[in-house]
C-alpha cells in the first residue's frame, strides 16, 4: 500500500472528536484543501465539529457568540467563510484625517454582521471612561446572508430621518489597510450569468466630481428608511428580527414587509438603471454609451484603445491649432481635449453594465505613514486601518495598542464650573530612533480630541518617550500624593507636545512618562506640571453601553472631506454621562 493510501486510511479510521481536535492545527485554507483530496475526506472535512472548531480558530467571536450565531445561518462552514472573508480583516480601528478633531470608526462584531461605529468627539463626564456612556454613530453595516456571503448597508440621515443605503461588497482583501465606497457597475441578472470576463474601468480613475456626482445620485435613489439604531445590545430574538429584516430590504427594497427571502424579484431594487435620465443628472444630455464612428474600429463593434483615442484627439487639436494660431483658442481646444477624455472615461466606466450600485472595497495598498498614521488621498471617499495591536501583546511592546484619557490632575476628577474633560484616544506604537543610536521610542499618536475646537491636527505625536532607559520616578513626580496613591513602577523621560511654528508643525517640550501598578500611564510636562492620564480602552464593550446619535448624511458619514476644525459628529450633544 502507497504511503498516501495508508495515511488517508489512518485519517478516516481517526473518531470524528479526535479529527476535530487535530484540525486545531489547521487553518480554514488548510481544511478546503483537504477536502479536495477525495470524496471520503470532503465528507469528513465538512462536519459541523470540524467547522465549529475552525470558526474558533479565526479568533474574531468568542465560543458563546458563535454558537449563538450559528442560529441565524446554514452551517458553521458558511459562519466560518463569514468570518475569515469579512470579519478577521476588517474589525479594527479605521480612521480619516478631516475633521481634525478625529474621525475614528471602530468596526466590530454585530450580529452575523460586523458594524463600523464612529467615536463622537466627546467630553467625559464625572463617571469616567470605564462608566460613562461613550457616544457614538452608526456609519456602515456589513450583514452576513444564510450561506455566509455579505451584504452591505451603508446608514446616514436624510430630511432628519434615519436611512439604510444598501450596496454590494466588492472585495476585501486579507491584508487590507483602505475601505473605499464606491459606485459599481453591475450587467442585468440574465447577462450576469454568462462567463465572459468584463475589464472595467476603475472607479479610482475617475475624476473626483464625476465620482462624487455618482455616489450622490445612487444614495439618492437606493434610500431606505429605516428605525434608528439604538443599541448594539440586543437580546437574540431581536437580533435574529432585525437581520432577517436586513436581509429583505437588500433584496427587495421599499417592498420588504410582505415578501418572503425565498421569493425572486424581476429587477433589482438597489441599483439605479444606465439611461439618459442618469445623464443628464451627471451634467450631460444624453446616453453617450453609444460612441462615435471616429471611436470604433472598422468593421468590428470593439472600440479602439485609449491611446489611439488620445492620438486622434491631439492630431485634431494640431491641426486646428495650425490654422487658427490664438493662444486663447488653444487653450480652449486643450479643454475641449480634456472634456473630451473625462467623457470617454466615465463612459467607458458605465458600458460595462446596465445599472449601478454602490459598492465597499476593502484593499491593501501601499500607503507612506509617519509614525504609524497613514498618508492619506483627499478626494477619495476612504478610511484607513490603524496598525493597532490588542491585548495580549508581545512582552518588548506591553504598552502597545489604544488607549484613552483626559488632562489634569487628580484625573478622572470635574469641577463645577467645567463638568467635563475632554476625551483623547492615543494610539501607542513602537519605533527605533532616526537619530543613529538606533534607541527604542514609545510614541503615543493622537487620533480623537474632545475639545471644541481642535488642539493638534490629527496624527501628531502627543508624546515620545525613551522606552529602553526608564528613571526613578519618585523624585521628579510633582504631586506629592502621586506616589501613594497611584504606586509608580517606573518612569520614562521624553519630550510632550507644545505650542510651535503654527497649527502643522507643532513643537515639544521635555517630560515624563510614569507607569503605575493601577495600568494607568502618566505623561507629565516638566515646564508646565500639565499631566495627560491614560488607560486602556476596550472600545467593544464602551459601544456596547454607549449612546447612539444621529449620523450625518451618506457620503459625509463614511468620509468627511471636508477640512475641518470643530466638531461636525456631535450633533448639539457633547458630554457623555
Amino acid at each position: 500500500m502507497k504511503i498516501g493510501d495508508l495515511l488517508s486510511e489512518l485519517l478516516l479510521s481517526l473518531p470524528e472528536d479526535v479529527f476535530a481536535l487535530i484540525s486545531r492545527f489547521l487553518s480554514p485554507t488548510d481544511v478546503c484543501n483537504l477536502s479536495l483530496c477525495c470524496k471520503t475526506l470532503c465528507d469528513l472535512v465538512d462536519s459541523e465539529k470540524i467547522w465549529l472548531v475552525q470558526c474558533e480558530v479565526v479568533k474574531v467571536l468568542p465560543l458563546s457568540e458563535i454558537v449563538r450565531w450559528r442560529t441565524g445561518i446554514s452551517s458553521y462552514k458558511s459562519l466560518c467563510r463569514f468570518l475569515v472573508d469579512v470579519m478577521n480583516p476588517l474589525v479594527g480601528v479605521w480612521v480619516h484625517q478631516n475633521p481634525e478633531l478625529g474621525n475614528v470608526v471602530y468596526v466590530m462584531p454585530g450580529f452575523l454582521s460586523v458594524i463600523g461605529c464612529r467615536i463622537i468627539p466627546q467630553e467625559v463626564g464625572s463617571l469616567g471612561i470605564q462608566e460613562g456612556r461613550l457616544m457614538w454613530s452608526p456609519v456602515f453595516e456589513i450583514v452576513s446572508g444564510f450561506d455566509g456571503s455579505a451584504r452591505f448597508f451603508l446608514h446616514g440621515i436624510d430630511r432628519e430621518s434615519s436611512f439604510l443605503y444598501p450596496g454590494f461588497v466588492t472585495s476585501i482583501d486579507k491584508c487590507c489597510n483602505v475601505l473605499l465606497l464606491e459606485v459599481e457597475p453591475k450587467k442585468r441578472q440574465e447577462i450576469e450569468r454568462t462567463t465572459e470576463k468584463v475589464n472595467r474601468f476603475p472607479f479610482s480613475k475617475l475624476p473626483f466630481c464625476d465620482r462624487r456626482k455618482l455616489l450622490y445620485l445612487v444614495t439618492g435613489h437606493v434610500g431606505l428608511p429605516v428605525p434608528e439604531l439604538l443599541s448594539l445590545r440586543d437580546d437574540k430574538a431581536t437580533s435574529l428580527e432585525r437581520r432577517t429584516m436586513l436581509l429583505k430590504r437588500h433584496k427587495f427594497g421599499v417592498n420588504w414587509s410582505h415578501m418572503s427571502l425565498e421569493d425572486e424579484l424581476c429587477y433589482d431594487p438597489i441599483q439605479v438603471e444606465i439611461n439618459d435620465e442618469l445623464w443628464t443628472h451627471l451634467g450631460y444630455g444624453r446616453d453617450f454609451r453609444r460612441v462615435d464612428d471616429e471611436i470604433q474600429v472598422q468593421g468590428t463593434t470593439q472600440r479602439k484603445s485609449l491611446s489611439k483615442y488620445f492620438r486622434s484627439g491631439i492630431k485634431n487639436i494640431l491641426r486646428r491649432s495650425s490654422s487658427t494660431g490664438s493662444s486663447s483658442s488653444s487653450k480652449q481646444q486643450a479643454s475641449s481635449c480634456s472634456s473630451e477624455i473625462r467623457r470617454f472615461n466615465l463612459q467607458t466606466f458605465l458600458s460595462s453594465g446596465d445599472f449601478v450600485g454602490l459598492s465597499v472595497k476593502a484593499s491593501k495598498i501601499k500607503l507612506a505613514s509617519y509614525r504609524a498614521w497613514p498618508s492619506m488621498h483627499e478626494t477619495h471617499f476612504a478610511l484607513y486601518k490603524l496598525p493597532i495591536k490588542t491585548p495580549p501583546v508581545e512582552d518588548n511592546e506591553e504598552y502597545a495598542g489604544l488607549w484613552g484619557g483626559t488632562f489634569g490632575w487628580p484625573p478622572g476628577k470635574c469641577s463645577e464650573d467645567k463638568p467635563g474633560k475632554a476625551l483623547f484616544l492615543l494610539m501607542l506604537t513602537y519605533e527605533v530612533s532616526q537619530d543613529g543610536s538606533s534607541e527604542r521610542l514609545l510614541v503615543g499618536t493622537k487620533i480623537l480630541e474632545g475639545t471644541h475646537y481642535v488642539m493638534h491636527p490629527n496624527g501628531s505625536a502627543m508624546f515620545v518617550v525613551k522606552i529602553g532607559s526608564p528613571t526613578s520616578s519618585s523624585e521628579i513626580f510633582p504631586f506629592d500624593n502621586g506616589e501613594e496613591e497611584y504606586g509608580f513602577e517606573c518612569s520614562y523621560t521624553g519630550e510632550g507636545i507644545a505650542k510651535g511654528y503654527g497649527f502643522r508643525y507643532p513643537g515639544y517640550k521635555p517630560g515624563s512618562l510614569f507607569v503605575t501598578s493601577k495600568g494607568l500611564l502618566m505623561f507629565v510636562w516638566k515646564e508646565t506640571k500639565t499631566v495627560l492620564t491614560l488607560q486602556r480602552l476596550n472600545l467593544e464593550e464602551l459601544l456596547k453601553k454607549g449612546v447612539c446619535v444621529s449620523p450625518l448624511p451618506p457620503c459625509l458619514n463614511f468620509t468627511y472631506l471636508t477640512k475641518s476644525h470643530t466638531n461636525v459628529f456631535a450633533s448639539g450633544q457633547r458630554t457623555s454621562s
